[in-house]
């Protein structure tokens, strides 16, 4: 059943693909859609612009001229966004009698053209007064209802002697009271807001049949091109007659915001609407002109008179004290809160940002708290719901899928087996006080709560204790967050300046907090974050993404030089594509078979076999070796010691087979000491060179007889760093307390990401090391570079080049691993690195000039998926 309703859902989310593909290649291959013929009613002027001219569309009412042949005095009506000039067919008739009234559909909507760039408040300025140069309109009353206040102060900036007054209704202004306050975190809402619309567009395959979402993404372009900054400044030097008009209950722009303007134009008179049923106009909110404009139309009306007249103050004229209280710095304290559905929004947001980090929604929670946008209990409750909700998901997703749920994405890509076993345990063990605990420990949360489902608790029971810590936790950050904030936003008048700044310092602080002070109440946490801080300092344990960079620049550099990236793919041509992804062990120890005894023995267990006849070929392997376990398995394609497992014996083999249904190899177990040569001979000399030994240790610890692994290794001067991969190839040991003097491996692989260190063992170049090198590689023809995982039975043994074993050969991608040596910089091994490429550039250019073919990067890709696929069905 769950096998054919995944089969469908694939089915159906291919079809979806498709439709959407189609839908894209289609929009991408049409013709641009002509625009439609205007309407009844509606005129339209055209501007120039490279190409097709832009089409300016427009409406008007009344007469241009009056009964005595003069010029009416006009009215020029912006509407907001998404909207157009039909917005204003109930306002603009009632104006009409005594002035010319003009409202033009601002570009990107309406009957204008919609294949706009620019659609911020600044271009749609100089679209309007282009509009008032064609028709020869040399001065005008501005109306800009919401977005198109800004248009009108914008208007203003450019031509102060075009208009003769402002009327801002339910407009935006100042950039403090829209959205979050700041224009660094609106602009980062408004782009998502873009990116989601956008996404919708693409993912919907619509064919370009759907005029809904095209105006959805001109608001959303509107918005996203929109700097509010500069509207404040505008606000404080316009210096004609305004009239402010908004309602005290609009939730899109706050009331506040309309105060703030009054504040700022002395001059301005105000209309300032209550919700009044019984006057007409219903809720006093934001499409409150849409609805019943007669009673602010009267005002306004009255306001144009009195400009008519010369009646009307200008800032010059205006009460000295509104004129003082203009000049006021900015009161925080006047933000008003969240309300309608801009609260409800809000709370959506920092619910759903829990699931990335449940502690940064709670420090974002506080940091709305301090700012008035929100109230203490509505932040802590919107945190508790997503963490509640987010965190009982992953119960039921362990209850549900039970241990399976580790092979599951995406929490394949965040827990290991071995964490869900060990906090299955600590939750059988400690119950209750293990959800309480680990609320407070960061990085046991979602082992733990995952393994609470796995062991199969009851749904209330976990929910009841979940509950109590989420709001012994909850509220405290959400708290502590809000204090700070305050302090901070009440500090300074640079933080005034720089709030995005300010607040981004402060999230960064209380994280920080909220990370260690928790960790540092134990002795175990506080050996967790002296581990992190071992993993920041030493540059041996970052990650390859933040190592590779300047190294990747080298190849590029080294690409070009050469004229070909691929070419470094001739470097090795016994193996495919010279080793860069992917080439079979078992292929490479086919091709060493002259080395002779340098060879552990080895056979092959194909992921394809059935399992029977998989574990007979395992158990007639072992039976012809002297010590037949431990045994080493490891991936036929393999890396950075993934999927290999020393097996001490028949259950731990067959058990990492189950785990591994890939090509596998068995090998023997070889003891000794374990280093890494890396060797490369260019194809016209007789001897190879060697580039790099390195030294590999296998780390100890010596037990007590009173701490387990898990502490020895923890109070480690080194092992804290690398604790998860310790802990993970312990496993269930991790509990074990050895006897005092017994001394227990933290693991069997010589793999630095393994838990190995690394040692810079150059002074071991000895000539018999060389020579037994070239003997091993001229028993593989095509074998140029690469590194030879080697034991031998001492350091000496290796520099004379006697009794050596190869455990592995490993070619083009491979690293001079002497570089993880701790007395070695990060500059150091970008040095190492960049020269190990340039060699192999060298060679491969040498081997492309004896006629070596190339390795497409076609080929190569494909050699990647293939083995990133392999890889994903492996568990080791």
């Amino acid at each position: 059943m769950r096998a054919a309703f995944h089969k469908a859902l694939r089915w159906l989310l291919a079809t979806w693909a498709l439709a959407a593909l189609l839908s894209l290649a289609w929009r991408g291959l049409s013709p641009p859609r002509p625009l439609a013929p205007l309407p009844d009613g509606v005129q339209a002027v055209e501007l120039p612009r490279a190409g097709a001219p832009l089409r300016l569309a427009y409406r008007s009412w009344g007469a241009r001229q009056g009964d005595d042949g003069a010029p009416r005095p006009a009215v020029l009506l912006l509407h907001g966004s998404p909207g157009d000039s039909g917005n204003f067919r109930k306002l603009a008739p009632l104006l009409a009698p005594r002035y010319f009234v003009l409202a033009p559909d601002l570009p990107g909507f309406g009957h204008s053209s919609l294949d706009v760039d620019g659609v911020s408040i600044t271009d749609h300025a100089a679209h309007s007064l282009a509009l008032l140069n064609a028709l020869q309109i040399e001065r005008a009353h501005v109306l800009g209802y919401s977005l198109g206040g800004g248009v009108a102060l914008q208007l203003w900036e450019r031509a102060p002697e075009r208009v003769a007054s402002l009327v801002l209704l339910a407009s935006i202004g100042v950039q403090e009271m829209e959205w979050l306050g700041d224009y660094s975190l609106n602009h980062g809402l408004h782009l998502l807001q873009l990116a989601m619309i956008r996404g919708l567009d693409l993912a919907l395959p619509h064919f370009g049949s759907t005029d809904a979402l095209q105006r959805a993404l001109q608001y959303a372009r509107n918005f996203a091109q929109t700097d509010q900054r500069p509207l404040r400044g505008l606000l404080q030097r316009y210096d004609g007659p305004a009239l402010v008009i908004h309602g005290e209950d609009d939730f899109l722009v706050p009331v506040e915001a309309a105060r703030e303007h009054l504040r700022l134009l002395p001059q301005a008179q105000a209309w300032i609407a209550a919700s009044a049923p019984q006057a007409g106009w219903g809720t006093a909110d934001h499409f409150m002109p849409f609805r019943s404009p007669p009673p602010f139309a009267e005002a306004l009306l009255e306001q144009l008179d009195r400009v008519q007249r010369g009646a009307a103050p200008t800032r010059a004229t205006a009460d000295p004290e509104r004129v003082a209280a203009a000049a006021r710095p900015f009161d925080p304290a006047a933000v008003p809160p969240a309300r309608g559905l801009f609260l409800w929004i809000l709370l959506l947001l920092i619910a759903l940002s829990t699931f990335a980090s449940e502690d940064l929604a709670c420090v974002g929670a506080g940091l709305l708290a301090a700012q008035g946008r929100l109230g203490f209990v509505e932040a802590s409750a919107a945190a508790f719901i997503g963490i509640f909700v987010g965190d009982m998901a992953l119960f039921l997703a362990g209850r549900v899928l039970g241990r399976a749920v580790v092979r599951r994405a995406p929490l394949k890509w965040m827990l290991s087996e071995a964490s869900l076993e060990r906090c299955a345990a600590w939750f059988t063990k400690r119950g209750g006080a293990a959800i309480f605990v680990s609320r407070f420990t960061p990085g046991l949360r979602l082992p733990t709560y995952v393994a609470a489902g796995v062991v199969g608790t009851g749904v209330l029971r976990f929910a009841a204790w979940f509950a109590l810590a989420g709001l012994a936790w909850t509220p405290v950050l959400v708290a502590l967050s809000m204090l700070a904030g305050r302090r901070v936003l009440e500090a300074t008048d640079w933080v005034a300046e720089h709030t995005a700044l300010s607040l981004l310092i402060v999230v960064a602080a209380l994280v920080l907090v909220t990370r260690i002070l928790p960790g540092s109440l134990t002795h175990y946490g506080r050996r967790r974050l002296l581990g992190r801080w071992l993993r920041l300092r030493h540059w041996e344990f970052w990650p390859m993404w933040l190592i590779y960079p300047p190294v990747l620049v080298w190849i590029a550099w080294l690409a070009l030089r050469h004229r070909s990236l691929a070419v470094v793919t001739a470097v090795n041509p016994g193996i495919p594509a010279g080793g860069i992804i992917g080439e079979s062990k078992a292929d490479i120890l086919a091709r060493l078979a002259g080395a002779g005894d340098a060879l552990p023995q080895a056979t092959s267990l194909p992921g394809d076999l059935p399992e029977r006849e998989r574990l007979s070929r395992l158990d007639a392997f072992s039976a012809t070796l002297a010590q037949p376990w431990p045994l080493v398995l490891k991936p036929d394609a393999g890396q950075r010691g993934s999927g290999v497992g020393v097996c001490a014996d028949r259950a731990a083999a067959v058990a990492w087979l189950d785990r591994n249904p890939v090509d596998m190899l068995a090998q023997e177990y070889v003891g000794g000491q374990e280093y890494g040569v890396f060797w490369y001979r260019r194809p016209s000399a007789s001897r190879g060179e060697i580039f790099s030994i390195t030294t590999k240790f296998l780390p100890e610890v010596r037990g007590d007889g009173r701490r387990n692994l898990e502490q020895l290794l923890l109070d480690d001067a080194r092992a804290p760093a690398m604790q998860r991969a310790y802990a993970e190839a312990l496993g269930a040991r991790l509990t074990d307390v050895p006897a005092p003097g017994e001394r227990v491996r933290l693991t069997e692989l010589g793999t630095h990401c393994r838990g190995a260190v690394f040692e810079d063992g150059a002074e071991l170049a000895g000539e018999g090391l060389r020579e037994a090198l070239d003997a091993i590689a001229a028993s593989f023809e095509g074998f140029h570079f690469g590194r030879f995982d080697l034991r031998a039975p001492s350091a000496a043994a290796l520099r004379e080049g006697r009794d050596l074993k190869l455990l592995e050969l490993n070619g083009l991608t491979s690293e001079a691993t002497h570089i993880y040596d701790r007395r070695h910089s990060i500059f150091t091994a970008w040095r190492v690195l960049c020269r190990q490429w340039s060699i192999a550039f060298e060679l491969g250019v040498a081997q492309r000039a004896a006629g070596v073919p190339l390795t497409s990067l076609r080929e190569v890709l494909a050699m990647a998926l293939a083995y990133r696929r392999t890889a994903a069905r492996r568990r080791g």
